[in-house]
């Protein structure tokens, strides 16, 4: 019972540091990609943050299973390099005798694996999606990003702001180009505000501006000075699209008998499936030895998580196409993982077997 308490504690304090780098990264990469799309004026920037946030929320139940095979790989690979499964080995101790602590530790981790790949994963990517068509939806004004030209979504004219006030309500600095039954104008003004009258039509009001109208390099135009000028903003339904099938939920999935609702219900399955299968594997692949460092053994393990989890994409793909049975496309790869399991689970007893110890 103290080996096992010990145990447990050092597999969490690895799996907490472990969890924390690996979130610290996805965040990282996830911010930058946000914040390019945000630069390029894809999505505003008082976005960001709310699609990071489901992002996270998606990738999770990845990153748990990740920390739980790395958890349980560090931990057991430090006992090999400080000698301590000699120790274990020589007094009579399988290597079988790991499994119990670790199915121990991983168990709130599956479980809680699979309530964020069947519930909480799927309900982000539907809100991400509505919060997406929400901005989409919006209109020019409202969708605009300080500091980047961007087309109308008419395609009639192309605006720049240079500042933004938090609450959206007032811009400063307005550089609009418009052209439009032949006529190309050029409007630029100190201020702009948002207004809505009592009819519930809504206007952008241009304040302390200027207006050029004519063909561009003309002698013949006109500049139109204004202290206000007023210009309608349309309002813009919500877009309607069919939810994806990453977005549906579990009990949707299982109700509907399509190929492509099929495969994604055997991603979510798979997904506490393959964290138990790693974290298995992980105690045949710690060995380490001593002398030669542990960095062979790292290599190899990341292979063999990438092989897996891309060989699981495979299989949801062909499930997908229909070119292989649900039915086997749920077990496959699983299966093929636990033969390897044993495999290395049986040449590792062979090896540390007592007979061969005392010779």
């Amino acid at each position: 019972m103290i080996f096992q308490r010990a145990l447990l504690r050092e597999f969490a304090s690895t799996g907490v540091a472990t969890f924390l780098v690996l979130l610290a990264i996805t965040i990282t990469t996830q911010l930058i990609r946000f914040l390019g799309y945000a630069a390029r004026g894809n999505i505003s920037t008082d976005a960001v943050l709310t699609f990071l946030g489901f992002a996270s929320i998606r990738y999770l139940p990845i990153l748990l299973s990740l920390t739980l095979f790395v958890a349980v790989l560090l931990t057991l690979s430090r006992s090999y390099r400080d000698s301590e499964m000699v120790v274990w080995f020589t007094s009579g101790q399988p290597l079988t005798a790991w499994i119990k602590p670790t199915v121990i530790f991983a168990a709130p981790f599956l479980l809680t694996i699979a309530v964020l790949s069947m519930q909480l994963s799927p309900w982000a990517t539907a809100k991400a999606e509505e919060y997406r068509r929400q901005l989409e939806s919006r209109d020019d004004v409202t969708a605009v990003s300080p500091g980047v030209f961007k087309e109308a979504r008419n395609s009639d004219y192309v605006y720049f702001v240079e500042k933004l006030t938090m609450d959206l309500s007032v811009v400063a600095n307005i550089f609009v180009h418009s052209e439009k039954d032949g006529t190309t104008a050029t409007t630029v003004a100190r201020r702009g505000y948002q207004e809505t009258a009592a009819n519930g039509d809504r206007f952008l009001v241009l304040v302390k501006g200027r207006r050029y109208e004519g063909p561009p390099g003309s002698a013949e135009y006109k500049i139109v000075e204004f202290d206000k000028y007023a210009v309608r903003i349309d309002a813009r339904e919500v877009a309607q699209e069919a939810p994806s099938v990453k977005s549906r939920s579990t009990e949707a999935l299982i109700g509907d008998s399509s190929a492509e609702s099929r495969a994604e219900l055997i991603w979510r399955l798979g997904l506490p499936i393959s964290a138990f299968v790693l974290c298995l594997l992980a105690i045949p692949l710690s060995f380490v030895n001593p002398r030669a460092g542990r960095s062979l053994n790292l290599i190899i393990a990341a292979l063999l998580y990438m092989v897996y989890s891309n060989l699981l994409s495979i299989v949801q793909a062909w499930v997908a196409q229909e070119k292989v049975p649900p039915s086997i496309g749920l077990w496959v790869m699983h299966a093929a993982m636990l033969g390897v399991v044993l495999v290395m689970f049986r040449w590792r007893l062979s090896v540390h077997s007592p007979l061969r110890l005392r010779r």
